[in-house]
């Protein structure tokens, strides 16, 4: 229950992190993952409100702040509990994981292929969305899904060490 909870927040952080990139800062450097044309596309947006982008900034500290404290909660409460090297190493991949499903099935498929949300900040680039897109980054997702495993394999050796 635990590594599903931590994993949950994980995926909160990561919907904050795009909804700061997008809705707030928008500035085009964010957007490197983005396909080639789309992100080519993009256009340089002033401010909508008196600091918006601080806000944005905010938005994605706390992002990093959620994936700190559910790597945290999740080290702490296996420590706790004794759990072993490879229960540890099983609740670090696999909430990275869930944070990768969700980032393929939410982000990609919907938000990217099916949705307004980017042409809603980014009128430009609507032609240039559809789901011919989805996949467009399968080899990212699959290097990093393997830097996963050894992720997971250090952070449990860090555990073992309490």
């Amino acid at each position: 229950m635990v590594t599903f909870i931590c994993g949950l927040l994980m995926m909160l952080g990561l919907m904050l992190m795009l909804l700061a990139a997008v809705g707030f800062i928008q500035d085009k450097k964010m957007f490197t993952s983005a396909p080639k044309e789309v992100c080519e596309a993009i256009l340089p947006k002033p401010e909508r409100f008196k600091g918006q982008h601080f806000l944005g900034w905010v938005i994605m500290m706390i992002a990093f702040l959620c994936f700190i404290a559910a790597l945290l909660f999740g080290a702490l409460d296996g420590i706790q509990n004794g759990l072993s090297f490879v229960s540890m190493f099983l609740r670090f991949l696999i909430m990275m994981l869930m944070v990768k499903a969700f980032d393929i099935c939410f982000f990609d498929w919907f938000l990217l292929c099916r949705s307004g949300f980017f042409p809603h900040y980014f009128p430009e680039v609507k032609p240039l969305l559809g789901p011919h897109l989805f996949g467009f980054n399968a080899k990212s997702h699959l290097l990093q899904i393997l830097v996963f495993i050894p992720a997971s394999l250090a952070l449990a050796g860090i555990c073992m060490l309490f």
